[in-house]
Order: structure tokens, then sequence, then C-alpha cells
């Protein structure tokens, strides 16, 4: 189940000159589904990622960063589904990069020019016959679909336990040229920012400056991705990665801060946050989709500290779950933090509602429905002039049957 969540719609997606993407079925975990994609970038394209910091990262995830750093180019993606080759050790990093030199040899490029992504079961070898064998057929996948069609089998082909593929597009103006930027993201489970098993893929055709791509993958992931929980686990795999083909006929835009930067940043993050929330909506088991934003701090660190606190409380979870307005939890969530504030000065309200002013209760806590969906919880902590906004969603039967059953 999702919270108005729809699958991408083909129309609703712009293609991007010079990528392209091949799926298959490969049968890495089970014989009938999509889990295996290619992902094809032309010479000239620039490209970076922001990677999990949790120290137990995958083997992709360590060698996709080994690849980035050499500076030869990435030239092209490979990511299975069913196997996180995590937690694998010496030969899990054997395996990806063997995987690396059979799509290298494949497509007449060097193995530091592939990133490969794996997502699934952690501490499972990965079965990389099984991804080398697959690739003939990813690749012609790639030359014998539409674009647009590309980027919904590719959304489809990096899912696990998802219930609905992710992808997301919109266009801007920069000067005269219309840019295209397309996305897709995967993730319900084991979602939290560090990076926010999550993986996002936003590609632009744009021209921008090769210096430019670091800063720009993580003003992105800041503002999307790093704003996202599900259920405070940081997965050993989680991938963001931006591409730039530099195909559009503009001048390369050398500054964020330009006015081209940042009609291109607010576009990219417009896709980002929609592939970041989209994950939410999607959260195992998910019923309702809360946006928690916290205003009047001291910094926007402590205002994200804040946001968190209430968005990894089981107890405020299982709360809105029930539709039950036991909203002192809240505050309780509120007080574990370090954050400046004063409890006798702080604000809450629920979807608009004022449920508590200066440490005690305010307005008509009758009024506040939580049956609907979709929940707006506000903090002001009267602190200062920061601010943060969280997304995250509610803790029910289904999340824990979910994962109580995962790797069987």
């Amino acid at each position: 189940m999702s919270v108005h969540l729809n699958p991408p719609n083909p129309a609703d997606l712009h293609a991007i000159a010079g990528v392209r993407i091949g799926v298959t079925q490969a049968g890495i975990r089970k014989a009938d589904r999509k889990d295996l994609t290619v992902v094809l970038i032309d010479e000239g394209a620039s490209v970076s990622g922001v990677f999990t910091q949790n120290r137990f990262c995958a083997a992709p995830v360590q060698v996709c960063r080994e690849h980035l750093d050499s500076g030869q180019g990435i030239r092209a993606m490979v990511v299975n589904t069913g196997n996180a080759n995590a937690g694998t050790g010496e030969e899990g990093l054997k395996r990806a990069r063997e995987t690396c030199v059979a799509l290298a040899e494949a497509l007449h490029i060097s193995p530091n020019q592939v990133l490969p992504f794996s997502t699934g079961v952690i501490m499972e070898p990965l079965p990389h016959d099984r991804i080398i064998a697959g690739m003939p057929a990813a690749i012609e996948a790639a030359g014998n679909t539409s674009n647009a069609q590309q980027w919904v089998n590719a959304a489809e082909g990096i899912m696990t336990t998802d219930t609905v593929p992710k992808a997301a597009s919109t266009q801007v103006q920069i000067g005269s040229t219309t840019v295209s930027v397309t996305g897709i993201s995967k993730g319900a489970g084991m979602i939290r920012p560090n990076m926010a098993t999550m993986l996002g893929y936003v590609a632009t055709d744009a021209c921008v400056a090769p210096v430019l791509m670091k800063e720009l993958s993580l003003a992105l992931a800041e503002g999307s991705f790093n704003r996202i929980t599900v259920d405070g686990d940081t997965s050993t795999n989680d991938s963001f990665v931006v591409i730039a083909t530099n195909k559009a006929q503009h001048a390369p835009i050398t500054s964020l801060q330009s006015s081209e930067g940042q009609a291109l940043l607010q576009a990219m993050l417009q896709v980002a946050r929609e592939l970041a929330q989209a994950i939410v909506r999607d959260g195992e088991g998910a019923t309702k989709f809360i946006t928690i934003r916290v205003e009047g701090g001291n910094t926007s660190a402590e205002c994200r500290q804040v946001a968190y606190a209430i968005a990894h409380s089981p107890l405020v979870k299982t709360a809105f779950f029930a539709s039950d307005p036991n909203l002192g939890r809240i505050l309780a969530a509120v007080g574990t933090t370090k954050a400046v504030f004063d409890p006798y000065n702080i604000d809450v309200a629920i979807n608009g509602v004022l449920i508590s002013s200066q440490g005690q209760p305010a307005g008509d806590r009758s009024q506040i429905d939580l049956t609907p969906r979709k929940v707006e919880i506000d903090i002001n902590l009267n602190s200062g002039g920061h601010q943060a906004t969280v997304v995250t969603n509610d803790l029910t039967h289904a999340y824990v049957e979910e994962n109580s059953a995962y790797s069987s």
C-alpha cells in the first residue's frame, strides 16, 4: 500500500539525450522479475555521486567511490536488485569489480568508467555470473526501447520491497534552451538519511562544468533524500547519482549561484524531492504521509534534530497509524533533543490546529482529524530564525510483517 502514489506514465517523462537504459530479467533472486539494469552514458558527460555513511558500506559503494575518483569519465552503470553484495568481504569486492570488467569489455571502455550498484539482501554472495550473463540482453534493450519507457522500465528494475516504481521529470529554460531533468529512485524500508535501502538517479541534458558536479550532487541530496526517513535505519547501499550529459545547446553552467545555476538547481531539486517523498509514500506498510516542519530554531541543524526526534519516535508513528490523538508524545519526543529552546515557549499544531502553546494544552483538540492520509505537524521553537522540514510515515503492522520475513 502506498500513500497517494501512482506508477509513472511514460508520457510524463522527458527523454535525456546522452542516456540510454536497458532492463532485463537475469534471475538474480527470482526468475520472473526485472532485476538487471544497464545505463549507457555518452562520452563527455559529467557524473557525481553521494553515498551511504554506514561504515559497513557495500562492495559496490566502495567500487563506485574508487571509479569516480579515478577521473576517467563515467560511461556506464549496472544495477542489480535481489542481492545487496554487502557484508561479503573481499569476495564481494572481487565480484563487483568483475561485473564492471564484463560490462566494460562489452562496451569497449575501461572498467573504471563503470559504476556498479546492488540492492537487496545483505550478507549473501553476489551471483555475478547471472548478472554478466544478462548484460547482452540489457544492452540490446537499451537500443530497442523509447527513452521515456526506458526510465519506467528502470524504475521497475531497481525495486525491492517497493510496491510502486518511482520516476519524476521536469523541464526548465536555461537561456533560450529547454533543458530536461528525469530521475528514478527505489526504497521503502531501511530508510534513514546519511544518505537516506535507497537508490536514486537523476539525469539532465544540461551543460554543467565538471568541477561543479560534486557541489550539485551534495546540494540535491541535502535538499531531498537527506530530508526523509521511514524507520531510522541507514542502509549499507544507499547511493544517489547525478548525471549531466552536456548535450543541451547553452553555455556551460559554472556556478550554482548564477541565475542559470539556480534555475537548474531548483528544477533538479523538484525532481529529487518528488523521488525522495515517493519513497516515504511507499514506505513499507505506510498509511500516512507525515510532514514535520520545525521553525524558530537557533540553527537549521537543531530544527532538523527536533524534526527527526518526532519522525523516529515509534510512539508518535504508531499513534498516527491508529489516528489516535495521543499528541503529548510529540512534546516528549521534542524534549529528548539537545536543541536550545524554552519548553514553556514552543507552539505545536497538527493539521493547522494549535494543540500546545507555552508548554500547556491550547486550542480545541477535538477539531483535529487524524483519519486523512496526509498529516502536517508544525513546531515553533520561538528561539531563532531557522527552520527545517522532514517527511516520514506511520509505523504499522504491515511494516513488522514485511521486515520479519524479508530474507525468506
